[in-house]
Protein backbone atom coordinates (compact mmCIF):
# COMPACT_ATOMS: atom_id res chain seq x y z
CA UNK A 1 0.00 0.00 0.00
CA UNK A 2 1.31 3.55 -0.89
CA UNK A 3 -0.03 6.54 0.57
CA UNK A 4 -0.46 9.29 -2.30
CA UNK A 5 -0.36 13.24 -1.42
CA UNK A 6 -1.95 15.42 -3.85
CA UNK A 7 -1.01 18.85 -3.97
CA UNK A 8 -2.24 22.40 -5.81
CA UNK A 9 -3.72 21.34 -9.20
CA UNK A 10 -3.54 18.05 -9.35
CA UNK A 11 -5.24 17.42 -5.89
CA UNK A 12 -8.36 19.87 -7.46
CA UNK A 13 -8.29 17.34 -10.68
CA UNK A 14 -8.64 14.50 -8.95
CA UNK A 15 -10.82 16.03 -6.10
CA UNK A 16 -8.84 14.79 -2.98
CA UNK A 17 -5.45 15.70 -1.41
CA UNK A 18 -4.30 12.10 -0.63
CA UNK A 19 -5.49 7.87 -0.92
CA UNK A 20 -4.10 4.79 -0.66
CA UNK A 21 -3.33 2.67 -3.59
CA UNK A 22 -2.73 -0.87 -3.78
CA UNK A 23 0.84 -1.03 -6.15
CA UNK A 24 3.08 -3.98 -5.98
CA UNK A 25 5.98 -3.96 -3.44
CA UNK A 26 8.65 -2.63 -6.50
CA UNK A 27 6.19 -0.50 -7.99
CA UNK A 28 8.05 2.59 -9.83
CA UNK A 29 6.52 5.89 -10.66
CA UNK A 30 6.02 4.93 -14.12
CA UNK A 31 3.78 2.23 -12.28
CA UNK A 32 1.88 5.52 -9.94
CA UNK A 33 1.28 6.98 -13.78
CA UNK A 34 -0.43 4.51 -15.07
CA UNK A 35 -2.42 3.47 -12.15
CA UNK A 36 -3.65 7.14 -11.96
CA UNK A 37 -4.47 7.16 -15.60
CA UNK A 38 -6.61 3.97 -15.18
CA UNK A 39 -8.10 5.69 -12.02
CA UNK A 40 -9.22 9.20 -13.60
CA UNK A 41 -8.60 8.82 -17.42
CA UNK A 42 -5.94 9.83 -19.61
CA UNK A 43 -6.73 13.34 -19.68
CA UNK A 44 -4.85 13.11 -16.33
CA UNK A 45 -1.55 12.07 -18.42
CA UNK A 46 -0.63 15.98 -19.51
CA UNK A 47 -0.02 16.91 -15.76
CA UNK A 48 1.04 13.72 -14.52
CA UNK A 49 4.25 14.53 -17.06
CA UNK A 50 5.12 17.60 -15.87
CA UNK A 51 4.84 16.47 -11.96
CA UNK A 52 7.66 16.26 -9.61
CA UNK A 53 7.16 13.11 -7.14
CA UNK A 54 8.97 13.60 -3.80
CA UNK A 55 9.83 9.75 -3.07
CA UNK A 56 11.29 9.62 0.29
CA UNK A 57 14.12 12.51 0.58
CA UNK A 58 14.08 12.30 -3.31
CA UNK A 59 12.19 15.16 -5.69
CA UNK A 60 12.57 13.78 -9.15
CA UNK A 61 10.53 13.21 -12.66
CA UNK A 62 12.56 9.89 -13.34
CA UNK A 63 10.05 7.31 -13.95
CA UNK A 64 12.40 4.30 -12.85
CA UNK A 65 12.11 5.28 -9.26
CA UNK A 66 11.11 3.19 -6.89
CA UNK A 67 8.37 4.15 -4.34
CA UNK A 68 8.39 4.11 -0.77
CA UNK A 69 5.70 4.04 1.21
CA UNK A 70 4.46 8.02 0.92
CA UNK A 71 4.75 9.28 -2.50
CA UNK A 72 3.77 12.87 -3.16
CA UNK A 73 2.71 14.35 -6.25
CA UNK A 74 3.43 18.34 -7.09
CA UNK A 75 2.19 19.84 -9.65
CA UNK A 76 4.53 23.04 -10.97
CA UNK A 77 4.20 25.62 -8.85
CA UNK A 78 3.73 29.83 -9.73
CA UNK A 79 5.02 32.44 -8.33
CA UNK A 80 7.83 33.44 -6.11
Amino acid sequence: MVEVRYFAAIADVVGKSSEQLDLPDAATIADLRAALRAAYGADLDPMLKVCAYLVGEELTRDDTVHLTARVDVLPPFAGG
